[in-house]
């Protein structure tokens, strides 16, 4: 019986103590001070083209090509995008140089930002070229903001005339990080 008296004595103790332990007031206006910077990394174009499509043609642009490109079209990015960097990685396997511009449009298809990259003939040894990141920061991101086409030139370079036995392949593979700043 005074065992039973005890442990009832300790058991409202401890439960006495809980409701006398220490908090504190929520502050709720800290979540006005909450920034996220969230960052995504997505493909943004890609092609492989064949030696054999490559035929001369007695000019120098052999290709152009454009697509819709309606990511700016989405208030979130327009309003919260505060950087964006372009990586752009090129491999040549064909005997010839090539220039590749890649256009960023917009709604009227005028040019906005013009990306050129200068690509050397096919030698035989390994020839991929990583080109520097490119990024768009204030004036930069406005135009890019403005962007609703994003177009390629492919220009050949003087060499040995391609035909419909040529070897080789042209491809590019291109990557956007985006930055937000959220508030």
């Amino acid at each position: 019986m005074k065992l039973n008296c005890i442990n009832s004595i300790l058991k409202i103790f401890a439960v006495a103590i809980l409701f006398i332990s220490c908090s504190s007031d929520l502050d709720f206006d800290q979540t006005k001070d909450l920034k996220l910077e969230p960052v995504f990394v997505a493909n943004l174009a890609y092609f492989d083209v064949p030696a054999n499509e490559l035929a001369d043609n007695g000019g120098n642009q052999i290709g152009y090509d454009s697509r819709y490109f309606d990511v700016f079209k989405k208030q979130f990015l327009r309003d919260y995008l505060s950087k964006a960097e372009f990586d752009v990685e090129i491999e040549n396997t064909i005997a010839r140089g090539f220039v590749i511009n890649m256009l960023l449009l917009n709604s009227q298809d005028q040019i906005l930002i013009t990306q050129t990259f200068s690509v050397p003939a096919y030698n035989g040894t390994p020839n991929v070229i990583k080109f520097p990141t490119e990024v768009f920061e204030n004036q930069r991101l406005e135009l890019l903001k403005q962007t609703e086409r994003i177009g390629f030139v492919v220009l050949m370079m003087s060499g040995t005339p391609l035909d419909q036995n040529s070897l080789g392949n042209l491809k590019l593979r291109s990557s956007a990080t985006a930055y937000f700043e959220i508030q």
